[in-house]
């Protein structure tokens, strides 16, 4: 088992870096987060996973422990594998995935390219009850409202990541108008 790597990036592509460690360079996929972070020429330490399958050896690379575990526990979800597992990572932060599991939110994970219907409900059924949830995480993703949804989808449908969507979406003003016009234009506000 190889638990951790840490070396010299020689080389990046879209969802893998490849790290020299003594000589050898091992391609680590990674989430995309990971792999826009790191430059050539960094020196890099992540947690790895080795994923031993019939024809190949692969290695996946994580910035934090906790996204290394969350990557095991979706791996435990019939229908994921491993390339599909750091798709959801580098498309869905672990707090949201927590709170999707907790208000059972599956369609947070449909917005993830290859997650269809019943892989995402397989996902909140699986993982009810192995994830640790905090009392501000037990509030579904995006708040009670229904508007903070419809602002979500529309700044994905923009370009927007996920992740990115939500930060802009916390950053709303408490006092703003409950209109998802009003709504949107306040979150659009974070990434000017």
């Amino acid at each position: 088992m190889i638990a951790s790597i840490q070396g010299k990036v020689i080389q990046k592509g879209n969802d893998f870096l490849i790290i020299s460690v003594a000589g050898i360079g091992f391609q680590v996929f990674a989430t995309h987060e990971v792999v826009d972070q790191a430059q050539v020429g960094d020196n890099i330490s992540l947690f790895s996973q080795l994923i031993v399958r019939e024809d190949s050896l692969s290695l996946y690379g994580f910035a934090d422990y906790q996204e290394k575990v969350y990557f095991n526990l979706l791996l435990g979800v019939s229908g994921v594998g491993p390339r599909l597992a750091i798709s959801i990572l580098s498309t869905l932060s672990i707090d949201t995935i927590n709170r999707s599991v907790i208000s059972e939110q599956a369609e947070i994970f449909n917005r993830v390219v290859g997650v269809g219907r019943k892989t995402a409900q397989k996902i909140i059924i699986q993982l009810q009850g192995k994830i640790q949830v905090t009392e501000d995480e037990k509030a579904p993703v995006g708040g009670l409202k229904e508007t903070d949804i419809e602002v979500l989808d529309a700044l994905t449908a923009l370009g927007y990541s996920i992740v990115e969507a939500q930060a802009a979406i916390q950053t709303i003003p408490r006092d703003t108008a409950e209109s998802v016009e009003d709504r949107l234009l306040a979150a659009l506000r974070y990434f000017s």
